[in-house]
């Protein structure tokens, strides 16, 4: 078990979530399911959570209730290998869900991520204050990042 692990509350979804992100990425399987015991306010028997490992990193799901919501305030950034993957996880992710600006995105249970593309980050970090400015110009006009343009417009 690791030391940090991300808690995400949910409404009743806790498996249902924890089975679609398994079903999504590499190196991911569920660990432990735990059911509401009497004398909880939830139905006894009922899931309480699920402990799941998406590509090595582990998560708990919830099922707390109506008292909170997720927001974009907290998010799961992916470094993709490949454009291709980025595609994938993206139209994955987005099933159900909604697309945001610049990488983001929101799945069908609330949870946001940010899907980026590996060399993102150089171009966007590039010591050439020209190429940043084009990058970051290109990027806005984004939903999904698209490796490619972002390269292109960055003069590589």
């Amino acid at each position: 078990m690791q030391k940090i692990s991300p808690c995400l509350w949910f409404d009743g979804q806790a498996e249902a979530a924890a089975d679609f992100y398994v079903s999504i990425f590499r190196n991911s399987r569920k660990l432990e399911t735990t059911c509401y015991p009497e004398g909880l306010p939830r139905p006894a028997g009922s899931v309480l959570t699920v402990r799941f490992v998406i590509d090595g990193q582990e998560f708990t799901a919830l099922n707390g209730g109506p008292e909170y919501l997720l927001t974009p305030a907290v998010s799961f950034a992916v470094i993709a290998e490949t454009q291709e993957e980025a595609d994938e996880l993206w139209e994955q992710l987005t099933a159900g869900g909604e697309e945001g600006q610049c990488g983001w995105l929101k799945d069908r249970f609330g949870v946001s991520w940010q899907i980026i593309p590996k060399g993102f980050h150089a171009l966007f970090n590039s010591p050439d204050a020209a190429a940043r400015k084009r990058v970051v110009a290109a990027m806005m006009a984004m939903r999904k990042l698209d490796i490619g343009v972002l390269r292109r417009a960055a003069g590589n």
